[in-house]
């Protein structure tokens, strides 16, 4: 599972703007989210884990660490600000102290016993910077320097803050602030020349000198085939031939270690030896070196195989030594690979191994073999099929002296090869392994103390520093003594004796309990009152102008701690907090009309409503007041534009336009005229009276009334017209009805069902249940109903409306059934 980690500079030199218009902050960001697209194109991404640190002290530097997620690791970038100073060194130790936190837990690296290509974790750390000079706390540095000091146990086993696999890379920006007319270089991508190089030579990486953002995307697509399962080896040339210095006789470069295709992950049997022959009287472990000094020997030697014995292959990365290995065009010779001071009486040590070309000539392995193997693989051999696991004495002896030469850690592996075999009993259980009690003593509280630092530094990342002590706010315990300017300079005093201790009610004491004063210069040490002694001479006079203005001047505010000329020196963050400013605001009075839906405060749109309180129908669109896009007038682009078609509105809600209602037959058995084009309009008694008489007459079959011989039918007219005193009647049954309390009872009524008008949703049951319990005339429910819809029409109700528009039909038409003048209005 690779470790990619982003080392991005937060110095404030990384502020400064590029040709592109953007400064290099911003292509560092960009750079981050450019690699990590290219590399999600892998299917082996899936296991990365991302980390991210800035140049700024630890732990606040450690943006995202083992325990971040990847939405808080892009948070933290996108939140990044250089603002600091290019402690490139500091945060280079973080970095490499934040990768080595599990290492000691997990006994990855293998302390004394071996150094094991299989026990890795694969980490690549991708610096960003614009290679600046090193600036600190004490000064400009000219050189790179490490803190020695680390808070992680067990740091002093490894001599350099780094491990075997683990790689730095640094993209250095130096794009300029003017585009260049020169065409760009083509080819590779040149180092860069700043402090960080040498770094990222000793870990075998490199740096990119970035002069365009052309550049920066090929050295990103370069970046992610550099994220490979392996560790870095030195290989040295020994021994006299070939002579002269060669390019190819020093390299440090990566071998690669493939997971298993099985497991995914890598698995291998033999270790690389140690640089000292482990003594077990040694009370303390010498410290290795990061990177395995492996030397190799010219001459041409026969590979060794034998059947059933174990052997781990690795690749090497292309590298020169590759290229003359390759150029020999030998795959069948190899090259023997010693460690030195692995044996316990030579100094170049045994051959643990070899370099041979492959067969195809494509690339150069490394074969990984039991230690000393020229000697122990031809007993092996003979074992299985000379002695067929039957051995002599004499095989035995052989064997007992190439167990004397055989580093102690190398028993298990051993052990393990020879159970493959099927060789199990000749090596005994009691074998030591070469760690003596009182270095395995402190591997084993090293590796308790790097927990408990692990889970230290873990949980103090994301987490702000201590504030620095400050004036602390105390108020008294009978109030806060505000000083308020009065009319004379007696009332004055007295609001600092305290005599006059009075406080505005949108003022509270306890809004300032647990607040500090921040001092501006670290060196002075925070004083309740200050000394007039204190104050800098360049700055008295202003001090004194102020002091005398607040003493003198009686404007009814409170004193001034600034110059009207420093009240609009306000920060542009500061600018826009309009929620702190409300906090101090005494609260508005409630509206008039509840019923209005409640409009915020939007800071300069005093129109815009708030939408969580804006009920609307869930089948329907919220219709919005059409809004000028154009951009200037008279664009010919939007005049030549059709306007977009909106969906059909209800003829409620047009403006300007009113509900008409269907034509009603006059007793004269003409078409009636029909209602004035308002919704809101009042019905006409003629209206009422003839709704009234069609009512009576199919209530009666047909029949007139008994008060029909009061009026004689029209020519042509099955109804009888109605006398002056039926009318009369009628007129004074509607005021008994006013009287009786209708209205208040109607304006009750209102209420409910504008209640539930508001409500979201389309069940409109007790709506109607409201509007059949309306009393009082014809004309007054009709316009108790059309009350109603325009209700609805303000919420947006389209359903609603149009049940109600169809109730409102079977009103007026003859054909429904028309209630009387006293009773209840029902829908059928």
């Amino acid at each position: 599972m690779p470790v990619l980690l982003f080392l991005v500079d937060t110095s404030a030199s990384m502020n400064q703007r590029t040709h592109l218009g953007t400064t290099y902050l911003d292509i560092a960001k960009g750079a981050v989210e450019t690699f990590m697209k290219l590399r999600s194109r892998d299917p082996a991404s899936r296991g990365d884990r991302y980390m991210l640190v800035s140049f700024e002290e630890t732990p606040l530097g450690i943006k995202a660490g083992w325990k971040e997620n990847h939405a808080t690791f892009m948070m933290e970038l996108k939140n990044l600000q250089a603002v600091g100073l290019s402690t490139v060194g500091q945060a280079l130790r973080t970095s490499f102290d934040l990768l080595n936190l599990n290492r000691l837990v997990s006994g990855i690296d293998n302390y004394g016993q071996g150094r094991n290509p299989f026990f890795l974790e694969p980490s690549v750390i991708i610096a960003i910077t614009d290679g600046g000079k090193l600036t600190s706390s004490s000064g400009v540095q000219d050189e790179l320097h490490l803190p020695l000091t680390t808070p992680l146990p067990g740091s002093e086993l490894t001599k350099e803050p780094f491990r075997w696999d683990q790689r730095l890379f640094a993209l250095v920006l130096r794009i300029s602030g003017h585009a260049s007319v020169e065409a760009e270089p083509l080819g590779g991508v040149p180092s860069d020349d700043s402090a960080i190089t040498p770094m990222c030579e000793v870990t075998g990486g490199r740096s990119y000198s970035v002069f365009s953002q052309r550049m920066l995307n090929q050295c990103l697509e370069s970046l992610v085939q550099k994220v490979q399962s392996g560790v870095v080896i030195n290989f040295e040339k020994t021994g006299p031939d070939p002579p002269g210095p060669q390019p190819w006789h020093c390299s440090h470069r990566l071998i690669y270690v493939r997971p298993n295709p099985k497991t995914g992950v890598p698995v291998g049997h033999w270790p690389i030896p140690e640089a000292f022959w482990p003594d077990q009287n040694s009370p303390t472990l010498p410290p290795r070196s990061a990177h395995p000094h492996v030397r190799f020997s010219c001459v041409d030697t026969e590979p060794m195989v034998v059947d059933k014995v174990p052997f781990d292959k690795y690749e090497l990365e292309p590298s020169p030594l590759t290229q003359y290995i390759l150029e020999r065009k030998s795959p069948h010779t190899c090259w023997q690979v010693f460690v030195c001071n692995s044996a316990k009486y030579s100094d170049l040590g045994q051959p643990f191994g070899y370099l041979k070309a492959s067969t195809a000539l494509t690339c150069v392995n490394l074969f990984v073999m039991p230690y000393d193997y020229p000697v122990l693989l031809p007993l092996l051999d003979d074992l299985c099929k000379v002695h067929k696991f039957k051995p002599t004495m004499k095989w035995r002896q052989s064997f007992e002296n190439y167990l004397k030469t055989l580093p102690p850690y190398y028993i298990g592996p051993l052990r393990k090869a020879l159970r493959m075999m099927g060789a199990p009993n000749l090596l005994a259980d009691n074998m030591e392994y070469g760690l003596s009690y009182s270095v395995v003593s402190y591997l084993k509280k090293l590796s308790q103390q790097t927990k408990l630092e692990a889970e230290r530094v873990l949980a103090s990342v994301g987490k702000r520093p201590p504030p620095e002590a400050g004036v602390k706010v105390r108020c008294p315990p009978g109030g806060l003594a505000l000083a308020r300017h009065r009319g004379d300079f007696a009332t004055l005093l007295r609001g600092f004796l305290g005599e006059d201790r009075t406080c505005p009610p949108e003022l509270s004491p306890k809004d300032f309990a647990g607040f500090h004063l921040a001092a501006l210069s670290k060196s002075v040490k925070p004083q309740s009152f200050r000394n007039p002694y204190d104050v800098s001479r360049r700055h008295l006079l202003d001090q004194l102008s102020r002091m005398r203005r607040n003493l003198l001047t009686a404007t009814g505010r409170f004193l001034q701690t600034r110059d009207q000329d420093q009240l609009h020196a306000v920060a542009i963050a500061e600018m826009g907090n309009y929620q702190d400013f409300l906090k101090n605001v005494v609260p508005p009075l409630r509206e008039a009309d509840a019923d209005q839906p409640k409009r915020l405060h939007t800071f300069g749109n005093p129109f815009k409503l708030d939408k969580k309180g804006m009920m609307i129908d869930e089948a329907d669109e919220f219709v919005a007041s059409p809004q000028n896009k154009t951009k200037r007038p008279g664009d010919p682009s939007m005049l030549s534009g059709a306007p977009k078609r909106r969906r059909c509105m209800s003829p409620l809600l047009r403006l300007g336009s009113g509900y008409t209602p269907p034509v009603l037959m006059s007793p004269a058995g003409d078409r009636a005229s029909p209602a004035p084009p308002s919704p809101l309009a009042p019905v006409s008694e003629h209206d009422v009276v003839n709704h009234v008489a069609v009512a009576e007459h199919r209530r009666n079959g047909g029949v007139p009334s008994e008060d029909g011989e009061d009026g004689e039918p029209a020519p042509g007219d099955s109804l009888p017209r109605p006398s002056p005193d039926r009318l009369k009647k009628q007129r004074s049954g509607r005021d008994a009805e006013r009287d009786g309390g209708v209205v208040e009872r109607n304006a009750e009524l209102r209420l409910l069902i504008n209640r539930e008008i508001r409500k979201p949703g389309r069940r409109y049951d007790k709506i109607f249940y409201f509007l059949k319990q309306v009393q009082g005339s014809l004309n007054s429910r009709l316009l108790f109903l059309q009350n109603i819809i325009k209700e609805a029409a303000r919420f947006k109700k389209r359903v609603l409306i149009q049940q109600l528009e169809g109730f409102l039909e079977e009103i007026h038409t003859p054909l429904g059934h028309i209630p009387t003048s006293c009773g209840p209005l029902t829908r059928p």
